[in-house]
C-alpha cells in the first residue's frame, strides 16, 4: 500500500516549564494575559506533522510519499528521513522562506503552549499532487494532514478528482478553516482523524452531528490521549481502545502524529480496526517516552511485540 502524506514540515524548538501554567493564570483576567515562563530545557529537534506521520511509517518498512514544502535548511532533515525509509522526492524546496518553525513549552502537567511559523510551507499550495501520484506510478491512500489551508484542500479536491481515497486531518488548522472549507475537507474522507477536543470543534464547525459526521466518511478515529483512541462507523458499534500506559513519560509532542501512524500501518497490513489504533496507542506511547517527534527506532515486528504484550488477556480474560 503506497501511502503520501501531505502536511507541514518543521523545525520543533521544545522547552520545558518545571511549573503549572494553571497556576499563572488569574480569573477575570483571561482577556489581558501577558506571562512568560522561564524554562528549563530547550531541545532543538526536527518535526512537521506530515514529516512525523511519514517518519513513523518509513520506520514500520512502508517506504511513504512526504509531500510538503520546506526551505532550503530542509538537507539534514531530508537525509534523516530519508535513512528512515520515507521517500522526500515529493518535498517542494523554497528559494526564498525557512523551513517551517514550531516553537513549543510543556508544563508539568503535559500542558504545552506553542506558536507555529509557516514559513515555506506557505507554497505547499503550488504543489500538484496529480504529477506527484504520476511519478510514483499510483497512490492508494493520501493522509491531509495540517498544512497550508489553501494546500490542504487543493489536496482534497484533487484526490476526488482522481479518484484516491483520502484520511482527513484537520487538527490545529480547524481554527483557521471556515465552515464550508471544514466540510470540504471532510465530506468524503475513507479516515478521519481527531482528538477529543477537535472532535466537538469540528461539529461546531461544520454544524453537522456525530451521525451526519458518519454519514460522510468512512471511519472517524478520536484519540483521547491517556484515555486511548475511540473509533466510531456508521451502523457499528463504537470502540474505545485504552491506551499504552507508561511510567516515565518525558513530552507528548508528536504522540498524536505516532498514533497515527501506527494506525496506517496496521490499515497499510490489513489488520482490523482494532487492531490498528492498538498499533497506534503503542507507538504514541514510544514517542512519549522519548524528547523529541522523530528520535525513535523500532521496527514494524518492535512494535508488534509491544502492542501484544500491552493487550496480552488478563487472568480475568480481559485485556489491559
Amino acid at each position: 500500500m503506497r501511502i503520501a502524506v501531505t502536511g507541514s514540515i518543521a523545525t520543533d524548538h521544545l522547552m520545558s516549564y518545571p511549573g503549572r501554567f494553571a497556576d499563572q493564570l488569574v480569573a477575570g483576567r483571561l482577556d489581558r494575559v501577558s506571562l512568560s515562563f522561564l524554562a528549563d530545557t530547550l531541545e532543538i529537534r526536527r518535526g512537521g506533522v506530515a514529516a512525523n506521520i511519514a517518519f513513523g511509517l518509513g520506520r514500520l518498512g512502508l517506504r511513504p510519499l512526504l509531500v510538503g514544502a520546506a526551505g532550503t535548511d530542509f538537507a539534514d532533515h531530508r537525509e534523516r528521513l530519508e535513512r528512515a525509509g520515507v521517500d522526500t522526492g515529493p518535498v517542494r524546496i523554497s528559494a526564498s522562506a525557512h523551513t517551517a518553525r514550531f516553537v513549543c513549552t510543556t508544563d508539568a502537567d503535559q500542558n504545552q503552549i506553542a506558536t507555529f511559523y509557516a514559513g515555506a510551507m506557505a507554497e505547499a499550495r503550488d504543489i500538484d499532487l496529480a504529477a506527484v501520484a504520476h511519478d510514483a506510478r499510483g497512490v492508494d491512500l493520501v493522509v491531509i494532514a495540517p498544512d497550508d489551508p489553501e494546500a490542504m484542500l487543493r489536496h482534497t479536491d484533487e484526490c476526488r478528482s482522481l479518484g484516491i481515497p483520502f484520511a482527513a486531518d484537520p487538527s490545529q488548522q480547524l481554527a483557521r478553516l471556515d465552515a464550508g472549507e471544514t466540510r470540504r475537507l471532510v465530506d468524503g474522507a475513507r479516515l478521519l482523524f481527531t482528538n477529543e477536543y477537535e472532535a466537538a470543534l469540528l461539529q461546531q464547525r461544520t454544524g453537522w452531528s456525530p451521525a451526519h459526521i458518519l454519514d460522510r466518511v468512512g471511519t472517524w478515529v478520536t484519540t483521547l490521549g491517556p484515555d486511548g483512541a475511540a473509533m466510531a462507523r456508521a451502523g457499528e458499534p463504537a470502540l474505545r481502545i485504552p491506551a499504552v500506559a507508561t511510567s516515565h513519560p518525558l513530552d507528548p509532542t508528536g504522540a498524536g502524529d505516532a498514533f497515527r501512524a501506527g494506525f496506517l500501518a496496521g490499515v497499510a497490513w490489513g489488520h482490523t480496526p482494532e487492531r490498528a489504533a492498538r498499533l497506534g496507542c503503542a507507538l504514541a506511547t514510544v514517542v512519549l517516552e522519548s524528547v523529541g517527534t522523530q528520535e525513535y527506532e523500532l521496527t514494524a515486528a518492535d512494535l508488534s511485540a509491544r502492542t501484544d504484550k500491552a493487550y496480552a488477556p488478563t487472568p480475568a480474560g480481559r485485556t489491559s
